[in-house]
Parts: structure tokens; C-alpha cells; sequence
């Protein structure tokens, strides 16, 4: 049996072989989420699009933990939360709003993942946001957007502003909330998400530090910018150097998300 006949016998009959692809990417982003430590119980979310010309995605069945997350137990829905196919439990109603609301408008956006953790959520909360102050920070701040609060995210006259405030921008910071980022796939979706994070971690420990931080020079700031504003240099590196090392890590400590 060829790779490809083989490929082929894994993939259900109710499917096509693309959708498959996409839910195995982001089964594994969620226990790669869990993995480090960004997860926040059952809360929070990340989605993908189904390739096709529907405008479905598919988002985490509410109720399991990220490290319990198989491709077969993700959920797909459609634009106005119609649970499109079979599972016991139902998708976070939040979660719908947020990433309902940037698949609608953003035909790039293969995957999108919203966190909420402990440095995440501090820098959000904070009047200055994030701040150019060092290389990781840089590789987000040129690209990076802000939504105010406006409470959990029930209510569906939110999108519009969401869809607003993020505009064409890759990286989010939800005022008072968390983090967010968008990608072509799932891998550079969650690649934005690692250095967003990790900006904020280096952020709040240089803060603790006191009035310390030193200055970079805006000319080395603008030269960065344009630099990482290579959307398609991202693909290449995220897809091609980062994700498959990362899937090799998983199968190795918590295997089981092709499931």
C-alpha cells in the first residue's frame, strides 16, 4: 500500500481529506496549548476553517479538556452556529461570537486561537499594552491590534467592532481579556500565538525589574517591522521549520490527537 492509499484509509468516508488535515492540525494545537501550560480549563478557544467554500469552522467541543482533544471530537459549525455535525455536547457560546465573527470577514484566516493566560491577560490589562521593548516583542508589535471589553463575549453586536478593531492585523490583544491571533494555518497561527505570549511574559518580568527597560531605537523598530511583515515568509517558516518538530514533540509526549 502506497502513503497515499494508506493516508486515504485514515481519513472517515464523511469527509474530505483536506478537512481531515485540518482537524489533525488543530487537534494537535490544542494539546500543544495544554502542553504550554497556556490552556485555562474548558475555557477558551481556537478554530480553523474547513477548506471549501463554506464558511465552516471547526472549534473544540465544550467540555473536554485541550489535552483530551482528538480530530474526530472537534465540532463543526457554520456562521450562524449551526452544529454541523454529531457530538454529545455543544460548542462554548463566547467562543462562537469571537471566532465566528473573524471568519466571516477574513478569507485568510485558516485558524484562529483566543487565550486567556496569567501574563496574557495582564499585559491586555494594562494602558501602555505591548511595548517594542525587545526582539520578541517586535516580531508582533507592527502587526498588532487592540478591542476594548465589553463583558463575555454573548452578544453577537460585538462583531462588528471586533471585526473592526482587527481589521487586517495578525495579533490581538482583547483589552482586560487576552490574546489572539490569526493565520493561514493553523501552524502560523499558533507560531504568532508563541511570540505574542512570549512577549508578554518578557514584558511583565522587565516591568518587575522597575523603570529599567533599555530604550531601542525607533529606526531599529521600523527596520523589524519590515522585516517580519512577510506574510509569506511566515507560512513558509511556520509550516516548514516550526510546526512538523512540534507535531514530533507531541507524538512523543501525548499522542493520540489523530485520533
Amino acid at each position: 500500500m502506497s502513503p497515499a492509499e494508506a493516508r486515504l484509509k485514515e481519513v472517515p468516508s464523511n469527509m474530505t481529506e483536506a478537512e481531515w488535515s485540518q482537524r489533525v492540525n488543530l487537534a494537535a494545537a490544542y494539546r500543544l496549548v495544554a502542553m504550554f501550560g497556556w490552556d485555562d480549563l474548558v475555557d477558551t478557544h481556537i478554530s480553523a476553517r474547513v477548506p471549501g467554500p463554506e464558511h465552516h469552522f471547526l472549534i473544540n467541543p465544550y467540555g473536554l479538556l485541550f489535552e483530551e482533544i482528538t480530530a474526530s471530537s472537534l465540532i463543526k459549525v457554520d456562521l450562524y452556529g449551526n452544529q454541523l455535525s454529531e457530538s454529545e455536547y455543544s460548542i462554548n457560546p463566547a467562543g462562537f461570537t469571537i471566532h465566528s465573527a473573524i471568519h466571516e470577514v477574513r478569507e485568510d484566516a485558516g485558524c484562529v486561537i483566543h487565550l486567556h493566560t496569567i501574563d496574557g491577560v495582564a499585559v491586555s490589562s494594562c494602558a501602555d499594552g505591548l511595548l517594542p521593548l525587545n526582539q520578541i516583542a517586535q516580531y508582533v508589535t507592527h502587526d498588532l491590534a487592540y478591542h476594548d471589553y465589553e463583558g463575555v463575549a454573548l452578544d453577537h453586536d460585538e462583531r462588528p467592532r471586533l471585526q473592526h478593531d482587527l481589521g487586517t492585523k495578525n495579533h490581538m490583544l482583547l483589552r482586560n481579556h487576552g490574546t489572539l491571533t490569526v493565520g493561514r494555518s493553523v501552524a502560523s497561527a499558533f507560531e504568532r500565538m508563541y511570540h505574542l505570549e512570549r512577549a508578554c511574559s518578557i514584558q511583565v518580568r522587565t516591568r518587575t525589574l522597575g523603570p529599567t527597560a533599555y530604550p531601542v531605537r525607533d529606526e531599529v523598530v521600523d527596520k523589524n517591522a519590515k522585516l517580519f511583515d512577510n506574510q509569506d515568509r511566515v507560512e513558509l517558516r511556520s509550516n516548514q521549520l516550526v510546526w512538523p518538530p512540534l507535531l514530533r514533540k507531541l507524538d512523543r509526549v501525548n499522542p493520540g490527537y489523530r485520533n
